[in-house]
């Protein structure tokens, strides 16, 4: 019963004691006892009130254990709610400080909880954390295991229940033993979900025999599309057959003119002068390295210039990269011809058609036109390899139409991105009809294309085709692994990277537990 409250000070102050005929339960053997020994009082934390700290002054009793075959002969009696053995804090509280250190860890924690005006250290914040159990560990039906980065060259193991897609648990290394010895330790696990490892592949293998092992659907496509972007880069001197061939109008000048006028300039002579300066060397036969040291230039650019044929193909001037503006150049023609010269006029019509640009690019866009030189027009660049990897990827549906056409040209230049781009799409048929059956096929098809990545590839699903063709037919994937990790770096980086593996494990199991219990908390509308 509660004898007073105090409010004048900064603490809100309650004191209160317990009923002196109510027996209670002896905290060894459970049994009821009313012999009083004597009282005490008990100062508990509890939760702010108003934005102010409150203290519970408690008067409890120390009973005698009535039960001689008890090994305690006084004990203390609990208040259900509001007391807890060892403890100064209330439940309540205890569990606000439990939740700030898994949400937020030591720092975090000790600022939230200073908010909340609860001091505390980050110290204490970090141990009531690592007090706090665990869930019980049951062994799934069906299991995630993935790895991830944990500092430098260091890696870890995450498991994750895929049917509750709650994280299980985590340990450094990614070992095929550790993983084989959580599997015998835990029995009755029927399919595994993972990447291409071999690592995981032996270690799931040597713990659970009988268990379904499935490739991850996402990183056969994720490996395929590396191997088509080396493909690529084997064959990047191609990448320019994308691009729609010349007008005949004469957009580029005279060819003489050009060398002329860039003989002319600074630049033009410093690469001229370079450029004679290498071939004189290493025409001779010495190597880049010795001609660098004797001209006080880097070894890439003495290799740059002695490759090229001619000092132009050093000067040759980067293709433009495409602007906001390049759709109203057409316009700005057509107004410059008509007699306004105004940039700011320029820009307030083309701000009205939709142009969000900046004035300062429109004033630069009509300065050619100022010397009596042609608009500058827009200029195309080869694709890069990875460009052309992704368009050769990606779903012909969801290909615009300027990538269509472009790829189109690459592809009846180059037989070899060609053959690529069929095998691509024959395995994507087998992704979206999960149907495997094409699998044998498609693998001797990639060991007899002629292409190295492509053939490299084929040896390491052959090894392993049973998980790729079970990737391919069944709904179990990685994905739930991958969210987790995501999660696991999260938490990282809230501890600065300072976090060891028990911390961690403890953060990431609890954090996930928690979050699932408020989530599936009903929420209730006020009427």
């Amino acid at each position: 019963m509660v004898c007073s409250v105090d409010g004048s000070g900064p603490v809100v102050v309650v004191r209160a004691r317990t009923r002196p005929a109510a027996p209670a339960r002896c905290t060894g053997c459970e049994t009821p006892s009313g012999w009083c020994h004597s009282r005490y009082v008990r100062r508990l934390g509890d939760t702010s009130l108003g934005g102010r700290p409150v203290l519970i002054e408690l008067s409890v009793r120390r009973l005698y254990c009535e039960n001689a075959a008890c090994g305690k002969v006084t004990f203390a009696e609990q208040v259900p709610g509001l007391t807890a053995r060892y403890q100064r804090r209330t439940p309540l509280l205890q569990q606000v400080v439990e939740a700030a250190g898994v949400l937020l860890a030591g720092r975090g924690g000790a600022r939230m909880l200073r908010v909340l005006n609860v001091t505390l250290s980050r110290c204490t914040v970090l141990s009531q954390l690592m007090r706090m159990p665990l869930p019980a560990l049951a062994t799934p039906r069906v299991l995630g295991v993935d790895d991830f980065a944990l500092y430098g060259g260091t890696y870890g193991t995450l498991l994750v229940d895929a049917t509750t897609r709650l994280p299980l648990t985590l340990w450094e290394g990614r070992g095929a033993e550790q993983l084989s010895h959580w599997l015998r330790e835990h029995p009755g696990v029927e399919i595994v979900c993972r990447d291409g490892s071999l690592t995981y592949r032996q270690g799931i293998t040597a713990g659970a025999p009988e268990a379904i092992q499935i490739s991850d659907r996402f990183h056969l496509w994720q490996g395929l599309s590396r191997r088509v972007q080396d493909i690529a880069t084997a064959h990047r001197n191609c990448l320019p057959a994308a691009l729609p061939p010349a007008e005949e109008a004469g957009r580029e000048p005279d060819e003489g003119t050009t060398e002329d006028a860039a003989a002319d300039t600074r630049a033009g002579r410093h690469a001229r002068r370079l450029f004679q300066a290498v071939h004189t060397l290493t025409d001779t036969g010495r190597s880049y390295g010795a001609a660098a040291r004797e001209l006080g230039l880097d070894r890439k650019t003495v290799r740059k210039y002695a490759r090229a044929r001619t000092w132009q193909e050093v000067m040759r001037r980067p293709p433009r990269k495409p602007s906001t503006l390049d759709p109203y150049r057409d316009y700005l023609q057509q107004r410059w011809d008509e007699g306004e010269h105004d940039a700011m006029v320029l820009h307030g019509e083309l701000r009205n058609k939709g142009y969000l640009g900046h004035y300062q690019r429109v004033k630069m866009a009509v300065a050619p036109l100022r010397r009596g030189l042609p608009l500058d027009q827009p200029r195309e660049r080869p694709p890069s390899p990875r460009e052309a990897a992704r368009w050769i990827t990606t779903h012909p549906d969801h290909r615009g139409l300027h990538v269509a056409h472009r790829l189109h040209r690459l592809l009846e230049h180059c037989p070899e991105l060609k053959r690529t781009h069929d095998l691509v799409r024959r395995f994507a048929a087998m992704l979206d009809n999960r149907d495997a059956a094409p699998l044998p096929a498609w693998l001797e098809e990639l060991s007899r294309s002629g292409l190295a990545p492509l053939a490299g590839i084929a040896g390491a699903l052959r090894e392993d085709q049973h998980a790729v063709a079970q990737g391919i037919t069944t709904t179990y994937n990685s994905g739930v692994n991958e969210g987790r990790i995501t999660d696991v770096k999260l938490q990282k980086r809230l501890m600065a990277g300072r976090a060891g593996v028990p911390l961690l494990r403890h953060r990431v199991v609890l954090i996930a537990h928690l979050r699932r219990r408020y989530m599936d908390r009903p929420t209730t509308t006020p009427r």
